[in-house]
């Protein structure tokens, strides 16, 4: 692959996720918005993360495996008493249950670094008061850079179903990309099959939709063009950071193509794209936790 295109801005929740199995219980860094920034970051993707951090031993483990990967954590991050937490059952197939312990909340006033590209995702994107802080910086930043939006819908914390769809189709509406699980999906409109669900994604004027269903692959909307997107085979340790990894390696697929907008020339760009996400993706479920690859991890 090519050059990595602009610097990226990513906005959203970090957090140390605890994973608890038959085994016993180990803790990890995580958040969607912070493992996506971790996977750019390891992609060689440059990339800055506004997040809601507590100067305790969890937030300096975040910052810490963050950085050591090249990710620069604003200094307005550091904002909560305590970091919040995740947990994260594992279940013998591998599917992860989580319950939550998160403050979301962001600074008004941000020195917020140039960026070519900003995205948003998942409890950051829903959880007030933070959430109004997110919409306000997408636009502003929107004008001038292109967006990425992962809802990674958590249904305990998003609130009223109606008011969350609403929500979310107003930040879809400014995205460029958004990339969603089949779950997402259901949740969001639960009255459409996955494919209806894309495209009226795609018809509040989302260039690009990316639905995610585990091992049955994944599936790309541009315009009327529809890329089904193989899975890759692999052994599954867990499914914890799997789409933010197809996420990240996405966007870094899609950046690198310099195309305006994001969109694809071609339909064999986008799958393209899309198989280059699913290779990555992979490599993660085969690691415990939220491990996404480098650049040179990913198979060709």
């Amino acid at each position: 692959m090519t050059a990595p295109g602009p610097r990226v801005l990513v906005v959203g929740e970090a957090l140390t996720d605890i994973i608890q199995t038959s085994g016993g219980s180990r803790e990890h860094p995580g958040g969607s918005p912070a493992n996506v920034a971790l996977g750019l970051a390891r992609l060689g993707v440059p990339t800055s993360f506004l997040t809601a951090l507590g100067r305790d031993a969890r937030g300096e483990a975040i910052a810490s495996r963050l950085t050591q990967s090249g990710v620069a954590v604003l200094p307005e991050s550091w904002s909560l008493e305590a970091t919040s937490t995740a947990a994260a059952a594992i279940q013998d197939d591998g599917a992860a249950h989580y319950t939550f312990d998160i403050a979301w909340t962001l600074p008004v006033d941000v020195d917020l670094p140039a960026a070519g590209h900003v995205h948003i995702g998942s409890i950051a994107a829903f959880l007030t008061p933070g959430a109004e802080r997110v919409e306000e910086i997408v636009a502003a930043l929107a004008p001038n850079a292109t967006v990425s939006f992962d809802p990674n819908i958590r249904p305990a914390l998003v609130g009223d179903p109606d008011d969350a769809r609403a929500r979310f189709e107003r930040l879809a509406a400014r995205a460029d990309v958004v990339k969603l699980s089949d779950e997402d999906a259901a949740y969001l409109y639960p009255g459409l099959s996955t494919r209806e669900a894309a495209r009226a994604i795609a018809e509040l004027g989302t260039r690009v939709v990316a639905v995610t269903a585990g091992a049955q692959g994944s599936m790309l909307v541009l315009g009327g063009d529809v890329v089904e997107v193989a899975p890759v085979v692999t052994s599954v340790a867990d499914t914890v950071g799997a789409g933010d990894s197809y996420m990240s390696a996405l966007l870094r697929a899609l950046l690198d193509a310099g195309h305006p907008r994001l969109v694809p020339g071609t339909r064999d760009d986008l799958a393209s794209a899309g198989s280059f996400a699913a290779r990555a993706a992979a490599v993660t479920v085969s690691r415990a936790g939220a491990e996404p690859p480098t650049l040179e991890e990913v198979p060709s």
